[in-house]
Formats: structure tokens, sequence, C-alpha cells
């Protein structure tokens, strides 16, 4: 066969290649499911849908933590079903899959989370794949949901905290850490990829290694173990930014102060500390409640006065007194933490807080998430005014045209502030940038960029 007919016929099994269509609810760890799931499919020479239209099946990774979440989960495979009518399920919903046959009875199938075979066999068996080697290639880091400049880093999979409002145990299981050299692999590859920013997700990093018992390992001829310090010094010689999400305030965690003020990992902490009354964070069933966390952050700060700490807490528990929510604002306003998200609480089907006497008013909840709100609002904004007339160096999320929006290092993405750069000519996504802060507002930073620093920002 010559060479011109062979490549037709490559074309013309390329034109008929399987499309799937791929939505991904829920929180970055999911986000890692979606992204694994979809580097298989691309593997095997499946391509991805932008539309359900298009697609010649749907799959739906779902969230179900919390009662919205879960009826967002049920519209969108209902609407996937209804543009496309051949839909397969997966994700944290899935394991509970009665819920989602109740509602839509017509789904090809349903797994659970992090069951990437079972997923790709629901696949295989609805839709076989018509693989060409010389076409569907997949770069070595595999397909990516994130922009090209950053990536989440799943370091585990479940947890093995018993907190009362939570279900994560029952949807994802215990405890399961992977290898040091294999995360720290995909970091390497991650980074020759172009990304500039590694967000490190599980649901306790902070307890990263510990259903292994540290288990040693080599990485570029040096024995790492498997643990949280050994993570971030790991990390750390990457030469890119290093983000710990989801670190509980355990007492090892003082080790990677030290990182975080040398800059080998960013000085940024998201710490779920969830309350700030040791009676409510007993009803909780919290770990590391009894520590003293203000003292601990008191320490940390002074070692690294940079250190940006971003945390989420719950009103309305039930049995959430008012001298309880008092010592909750208390606590805040010592902490002077610098981002800071609150929910209302909400009961979640299969949680043991469920069964906790004196559930809070709705009425009386609204109120305090607002009064929470105002003072986390207040403290933001004269943190964030103190930054006024200083320098830092961010990196760019998006242009257009004009200005741009970017992040400093104490920034995640989605969830944080952003910092606005106006007249920012010659500047791209994934870009690094010298700005000088000129202005603040509750949440966000605006600035002028380093017109000297553009021509070195690709560096």
């Amino acid at each position: 066969m010559s060479p011109r007919s062979a490549t037709q016929r490559r074309v013309r099994s390329r034109a008929h290649n399987p499309k799937v269509g791929f939505v991904s609810l829920g929180c970055p760890k999911a986000l890692v499911d979606s992204e694994r799931i979809l580097t298989t499919l691309r593997a095997e020479g499946y391509e991805v849908s932008a539309t359900y239209e298009q697609a010649d099946l749907v799959v739906v990774n779902t969230c179900g933590f919390i009662d919205a979440a879960i009826e967002e989960s049920l519209q969108t495979i209902g609407e996937a079903l209804e543009r496309n009518g051949k839909v397969i399920v997966t994700g944290c919903l899935g394991a509970r899959p009665e819920r989602i046959r109740e509602r839509h009875p017509r789904v090809l199938g349903i797994t659970g989370p992090q069951t990437y075979g079972a997923v790709m066999a629901a696949v295989h068996e609805h839709l076989p794949p018509r693989h060409d080697p010389f076409l569907d290639l997949v770069p070595p880091q595999g397909v990516r949901l994130t922009p090209r400049h950053y990536a989440y880093l799943k370091i585990a999979e479940g947890c093995n905290n018993k907190c009362s409002f939570c279900i994560i145990p029952a949807l994802r299981g215990k405890l399961a850490s992977r290898r040091i050299d294999e995360v720290l692999s995909e970091a390497e590859r991650l980074t020759a990829a172009g990304v500039r920013e590694l967000l490190v997700i599980s649901q306790d990093t902070s307890a990263y290694g510990a259903d292994i018992r540290y288990a040693p390992a080599l990485w570029r001829g040096e024995e790492y173990r498997t643990r949280f310090i050994d993570l971030a010094r790991g990390l750390g010689s990457l030469g890119v930014w290093v983000r710990l999400h989801y670190v509980y305030p355990y007492p090892h965690v003082d080790e990677v102060i030290p990182l975080m003020a040398e800059r080998r990992v960013l000085p940024y902490l998201d710490i779920p500390f969830q309350h700030g009354s040791p009676s409510v964070l007993k009803r909780m069933r919290r770990p590391a409640h009894a520590e003293n966390v203000l003292r601990r952050i008191a320490a940390w700060r002074a070692q690294c006065p940079a250190l940006t700490l971003r945390s989420t807490f719950i009103v309305g528990f039930p049995g959430e007194t008012d001298a309880e929510f008092e010592e909750l604002l208390a606590w805040l306003e010592e902490a002077q933490l610098d981002r800071v998200g609150c929910f209302k609480y909400s009961p979640v089907e299969g949680a043991a807080a469920n069964a906790l006497a004196e559930h809070v008013p709705a009425g009386i909840a609204d109120e305090r998430y607002a009064r929470f709100m105002e003072r986390a609002a207040a403290i933001s904004a004269r943190r964030l005014a103190r930054r006024v007339g200083t320098r830092m160096r961010v990196l760019v999320d998006s242009t257009d045209g004009e200005g741009a929006l970017a992040r400093s290092e104490a920034d995640a993405p989605e969830i944080d502030g952003v910092v606005r750069i106006a007249a920012a000519h010659g500047l791209r996504p994934g870009d690094w940038a010298d700005v000088e802060i000129v202005s603040s507002d509750t949440y966000d930073l605006s600035a002028r960029v380093d017109a000297a620093a553009v021509a070195t920002s690709r560096r």
C-alpha cells in the first residue's frame, strides 16, 4: 500500500473515531479524577466533544457531598440525557446509585469515585474504541482541564477522619496515599510541560503517608519518605510555585514553615478550621481541635511574616449557641486570617451530625452567616490595604487586550482574590509579571506592571 493510501485510511479512521462528552462537577479532587479518565480516553483513541449534540456518549463526574451539590449533579445528568440520551455517571454521587436511578433510570451505567477502570469498562461496553496509534497520541503529562500554567496534584485518596458533618470517608474510602516517588515524578512531568504552579490536594494533606507507614522511595537518586515534609521538600526543588491545600494544623506542619520562609514552597496554607469554639469543634469531631491553634498561627507568622492563611468555616452547626458563635467571631478577630469562606450548615444524608439535637433555625443561621462574612471582609480589606505600595511577582491567568488578571503568592485560582493589572501590553497567560500594588478593595488588588520586567516574564 502506498504512503498516500495509508494516510487516507488513517484520516478516514480518524473521522469515525468515537466522541465522548464530559462534564466534571465538584471539587479539585474530582477534577483530577476527570483528568485521569480523559487521559485514558484520549490514549485509547476517543475524541472529546465540546457539546452534548456532537458526542456519541456523555460521562458525568458528579459531586455528592451536600444537598445542593447532589441536586446540581442530578440536574446535569438530566440535561445530558435530554440533549444526548446516552449517559454514564461516575463520581461521589455514584456511590449512591439508588439516588440516581430513582430520578434517572435511563442512565447506561453508574460507578463510584476513583473507579477509573469501571468507567472505562462502561464506555467500552456502550461505545467501543477505534484506536489509531499513529494519530492518537497523548502528551506525557496527560490531559488536563486547567490552564496550561497551573495543575492540581492529588497525593492521596480518601480520609481517616470521622468529622460528624462529613461523609467523604463513606464516599471515597479511607486514606490511600500515593508513593512519594510517583507523586514527585508526576510533578516533574507537569513542570517539564510548562506548569508554573502546582496545587497540592487531598482530603487531609498533612496526614499524607500515614497509611503506608511513610514508605521510603528514591527520586532523582535521593531517598524521600512518603510524608508531608519530604513532599514539600521534593516539590520545592522543582523551581515552581507549590501551594498546599487541605492541611490540618497538626504539630508536624510546623516543619514546613521554614521552607515557606525560604520560598521553596509558597508561604500559603489552606487549613479548614471550620470553627473557633472548642465545644462546637468537639461536636464536629474535628482532628487536632484540641491544639492551641491561635498560638501556632502566631508562631508560624513569627517565622514567616509573609504567610497567607485561608480557611473555611461552618455557622449554624447543630447546637451552636449565641455564646459559641461569639467565640467564633472572637477567634476570627484574633487569628486575622487572610482568606476566609463560610457555609451555613446543611444536613448531609448519612452524616452523624444529623442526629444531633437543637438544629439551628434557618433565619438565625442566615444572620450568623452575614455577621461572620462582614467581620471576615473587614479583616480582608485591612490586610490587603497593607500591600498598597509594595512590589510583588504575580502569575498571569488571563488578558483582554488592555489589562490582565493575575494572582500573587497569596491567591489560589478560583477561590481567592486576584491582582488586576492595567495596561498589561505584551503579557500572556502563564507569564510572570513584577508589579507595584496601587490600590486594594475588600478581596482584590490593583497593580501596574514594571515594563522592564515584561521581557523576562516568560523565563
